[in-house]
C-alpha cells in the first residue's frame, strides 16, 4: 500500500532513509517494509493517533506507549497520513519491537525502524537536519554554478544553441526551443516527447498558461512561453518571402475557413529525475532565451529615444498627453505588453519593466500592472513613483492592477483592497493558528502571556505559531512581517468565537 502525503513536502531535498543506516553511531537496524524511503524531517509522538499533527514525509519515532492493542491500525493511520517511516525505541516501554507492529508495516508498505536503547530520538533528528542541510547546500551549489554557466553561454557568439547545451547538460536531460526546433540533450522516449509537444502547444497562448508541467513514461516535463508570437519570417517564411499582389489575394481567400494560428516561443523540458533547484535553473534558462530571441522594435520610436537621450527634455519628445506610467512584473513578453498597451516605449530590461502609453491600461493575462495618475510630460518622474507604489500595493493584494491612489494612508489602502490582500495572504491559516497568531502578535511575540491568554500549553503555542511560519512562507521574526500580518489579522475582523 503506498502512502500518499496530506501535504506537499518542503523544497528542500529529502533525505534517503538509507543514509541513516549505516550511521554506526544511531545503530538503527530496518526491520520490515521497504528499506529506501525519502525522510522529509523528524517527528516524536507517543499519541495513539499522530497523524492530525504531521504533515508527510517524517520519519516518526516513538517508543510505543500509544501502540495499543491494534497496531494494525496505528500502522495504518501513518500510512495514510504519508509518514515516510516508523522508528520504533526499545528498552523504555517495550523490550523488543512487537511482532505484530513489524507484520503491519510489511502489510502496509511502511518501512520499520529499530531504535536501539543507547539512541537517543534527538540524535536521530539531528542527524536527518544535518544530512538535509548538506543536502541543500550541494543543490544551492548546483543551481549557482548552473546559473554561471548559462550566463556564460549567452554572451557566445551563437548564444542560444549554447544556452540549449548548457541546459540539458545542467538538468541531466534533454530540451528543445519552439518553433526552432532547435534541441540538445538525449532525446527522451517516444511517449514522453509527444506529450512535451502538446505541453508547448498549451503554453503562451491567449488565456492559456506562461508555464506547465506533466509526466509521461517517468519522464519529467516542463514548457516555458518565452513571450509572443514568433516573427512572421519565422512562423510562416513562405509568406514573408513572397509579395502579396491584389490578383493572388482572392484565390488564396478560399481556405480562410481554418483559422490562422502563430507560433509562440517556448522552451521544453524532459528528464528522467527532478532536482529541487530545476525549475530554477530552467526559469533562468528561459529568461535569458526570451532576452535572446527577442526583436526590438526600430524606427520613429528609436529616433524619438535619440533626441530623448541628448536632449534630455520629454516635452520635446513626447506630446502633451496626458501620459500613464506602468509598471509591470509578469511572465509574458515585454514587446507583447507594450503592443497591447498600445506604445512602443517600453523598457524590458529591467525589473519591473517599465511602460510609457498615451491610454488608460488595463489588466493584462500574465502581468501585474502598477499605473501612475494621468501625467504631462514634465511630470514623468513623479508619475514612476506612483506606478512603483501602485505595483508594490498590486502585489501585496495578488490584484493584477493597481492604480495611484488618493494621498493619505485610507487612498492608499482601500479598505476593499485591504480585506482581499487579509484574505489572500491568511488563507493558508485554518482558524485556531490565525486566533494563536493574533494572540501571539498583540502579545509581542511572548510564549508565557499568550499561551496563558488562549489557556493553551506554552509548547502548542509555540507549534501552532511554527506551523504558522511554515504555511505562510514567512519569518517571523521579521519586524516587516509582523507589522503586515498584524493589519491584515486586523482587517479580517474579530477572532472567532470558542466555537470558531
Amino acid at each position: 500500500m503506498e502512502a500518499t502525503p496530506t501535504a506537499p513536502p518542503p523544497p528542500t531535498a529529502p533525505v534517503p532513509l538509507g543514509a541513516l543506516l549505516p550511521d554506526r553511531e544511531l545503530g538503527l537496524r530496518h526491520l520490515a517494509g521497504p528499506a529506501e524511503a525519502d525522510v522529509h524531517g523528524v517527528h516524536a509522538s507517543e499519541m495513539a493517533d499522530p497523524s492530525p499533527y504531521l504533515l508527510g514525509g517524517e520519519l516518526l519515532l516513538t517508543a510505543g506507549a500509544g501502540l495499543g492493542t491494534d497496531p494494525d491500525g496505528y500502522v495504518a493511520r501513518l500510512a495514510e497520513a504519508g509518514v515516510a517511516a516508523l522508528g520504533f525505541g526499545v528498552a523504555p516501554v517495550h523490550e523488543r519491537v512487537p511482532a505484530g507492529l513489524a507484520e503491519a508495516c510489511a502489510q502496509h508498505g511502511l518501512p520499520l525502524l529499530e531504535v536501539p536503547p543507547g539512541t537517543p530520538f534527538s540524535a536521530v533528528a539531528r542527524t536527518v537536519w544535518r544530512l538535509m542541510a548538506g543536502a541543500r547546500t550541494r543543490e544551492l551549489r548546483r543551481v549557482t554554478e548552473a546559473q554561471q554557466s548559462l550566463a556564460a553561454a549567452a554572451a557566445r557568439p551563437d548564444p542560444v544553441p549554447a544556452v540549449l547545451s548548457r541546459l540539458a547538460a545542467s538538468l541531466g536531460g534533454h530540451v528543445t526551443l519552439r518553433p526552432d526546433d532547435r534541441s540538445a540533450g538525449s532525446p527522451p522516449p517516444a511517449e514522453a516527447a509527444a506529450a512535451l509537444r502538446a505541453l508547448l502547444a498549451r503554453v503562451g497562448r491567449p488565456g492559456g498558461p506562461a508555464t506547465a508541467t506533466d509526466q509521461a513514461g517517468g519522464w519529467h516535463l516542463t514548457a516555458h512561453a518565452l513571450g509572443g508570437p514568433a516573427p512572421a519570417a519565422e512562423a510562416a517564411p513562405e509568406l514573408a518571402s513572397k509579395p502579396v499582389s491584389k490578383p493572388a489575394a482572392e484565390p488564396a481567400a478560399e481556405p480562410a475557413s481554418e483559422p490562422r494560428t502563430e507560433a509562440v516561443r517556448a522552451l521544453g523540458t524532459a528528464t528522467p529525475a527532478r532536482a529541487p533547484g530545476d525549475h530554477t535553473i530552467a526559469s533562468v534558462a528561459a529568461v535569458l532565451l526570451t532576452l535572446l530571441t527577442a526583436h526590438r522594435p526600430a524606427g520613429p520610436e528609436a529616433a524619438a529615444l535619440t533626441r530623448l537621450l541628448l536632449d534630455g527634455d520629454p516635452a520635446a519628445v513626447l506630446s502633451p498627453g496626458p501620459w500613464h506610467v506602468v509598471h509591470a512584473r509578469g511572465t509574458g513578453d515585454p514587446q507583447a505588453l507594450a503592443a497591447a498597451l498600445g506604445t512602443v516605449l517600453v523598457d524590458p530590461r529591467g525589473d519591473p519593466v517599465r511602460l510609457l502609453t498615451e491610454r488608460d491600461p488595463g489588466a493584462r493575462p500574465g502581468w501585474r500592472l502598477g499605473v501612475s495618475a494621468p501625467a504631462a510630460p514634465g511630470a514623468l518622474p513623479a508619475a514612476d513613483a506612483q506606478a512603483r507604489r501602485a505595483l508594490e500595493r498590486a502585489e501585496a493584494a495578488r490584484a493584477p492592477l493597481a492604480r495611484h491612489a488618493a494621498p493619505g494612508f485610507s487612498g492608499l489602502v482601500g479598505e476593499a483592497e485591504a480585506r482581499a490582500h487579509a484574505a489572500a495572504l491568511l488563507a493558508p491559516l485554518s482558524p485556531v493558528l490565525r486566533e494563536t497568531l493574533r494572540g501571539w502578535l498583540a502579545h509581542h511575540g511572548g510564549w508565557d502571556r499568550t499561551a496563558a491568554a488562549l489557556a493553551v500549553h506554552r509548547n502548542t503555542v509555540r507549534q501552532r505559531v511554527a506551523r504558522c511560519a511554515e504555511l505562510l512562507g514567512r519569518d517571523l521574526d521579521d519586524p516587516d512581517t509582523r507589522m503586515e500580518l498584524w493589519f491584515a489579522l486586523r482587517r479580517e475582523g474579530p477572532p472567532p468565537g470558542p466555537g470558531g
